[in-house]
């Protein structure tokens, strides 16, 4: 039965709103069929309005599928109002996998219901609505296979799953020991002796003016009265063994207290960098 014009305007308006609004201007896309490649991605960049590549994977992603998408249609040969619509349609499907949650069946139902109203159609209607040929047709529902549908999961992550900061980094404040001709006097050295200090773990002298003051506390020890020398020896009636051992066992007292104290502040200290490290994978 033939149609009336009430309902040929009717599928008319029906079919006017398939793809609407376009997802890129006829300038635009003019201004891309004038770039190359490198210049195509630069267009749409500006067009989407990326301002994050270097840094945000998701605005990354979504360029290099709009990028794809254009230079094979360039390949198609297709008309401006082809370009226009087919970039629309890439646009329509990530909308429905983002907005609606739309699973891959539905999306390629949904694909298959627009391909039906601006695709080759052998039921009765105006022939300027088919956009696309049979051949073209396929060639759109191959490459959507191949860049789409092939790496759905990989969107559905994309916009469903968020991703947690990785820290790359931390910053910390490490006070550093005053310089020893500063106005401040020399540290404690962890409170030990300054005998057992200046004989076991001061090191040698660099400076000219510690050679000069070294040199100097020797030659006043050099000038004292013999007399002092030639007092009572402290250690008569010792043999050079009972001297070698007093001093060999003080030595090994004195090196076990100092690796003591040493073995329990480096484990204080660890046990302080494991709870920040802790707390570091739990922030």
């Amino acid at each position: 039965m033939p149609k009336t014009t009430l309902q040929r305007d009717a599928e008319s308006q029906e079919h006017e709103t398939i793809l609407s609004p376009d997802f890129l201007s006829i300038d635009q896309i003019t201004d891309l069929l004038a770039a190359d490649p490198n210049g195509v991605q630069r267009k749409l960049e500006e067009f989407l309005d990326f301002k994050n590549l270097q840094t945000c994977l998701k605005e990354a992603i979504l360029l290099d599928y709009y990028v794809s998408g254009f230079l094979w249609a360039k390949e198609m040969d297709f008309s401006v109002i082809q370009y226009s619509k087919f970039m629309t349609l890439l646009a329509m499907l990530l909308h429905n996998l983002k907005t609606l949650h739309m699973s891959l069946e539905d999306s390629i139902k949904w694909l298959g219901e627009v391909m039906a109203e601006i695709g080759p159609s052998h039921l009765e209607r105006n022939e300027e609505w088919n956009m696309f040929d049979v051949t073209q047709a396929n060639a759109i529902i191959d490459y959507l296979k191949i860049s789409l549908f092939q790496h759905y999961k990989l969107y559905e992550f994309l916009f469903y799953s968020t991703r947690e900061e990785i820290v790359i980094g931390t910053k910390q404040v490490i006070e550093v020991v005053k310089p020893a001709d500063s106005p401040f006097p020399d540290p404690l050295e962890e409170g030990i002796s300054f005998d057992v200090y200046s004989s076991l773990l001061e090191p040698p002298p660099t400076s000219v003016t510690d050679m000069k003051r070294l040199s100097r506390e020797q030659g006043a020890e050099e000038t004292q009265p013999e007399t002092d020398a030639l007092d009572m020896d402290p250690l008569a009636g010792f043999t050079i063994e009972d001297i070698k051992s007093v001093l060999g066992q003080v030595t090994d007292d004195v090196l076990l207290s100092i690796q003591t104290e040493i073995n329990e502040k480096l484990q204080i200290q660890e046990e302080a960098f494991n709870a920040r490290i802790e707390k570091l994978k739990k922030a």
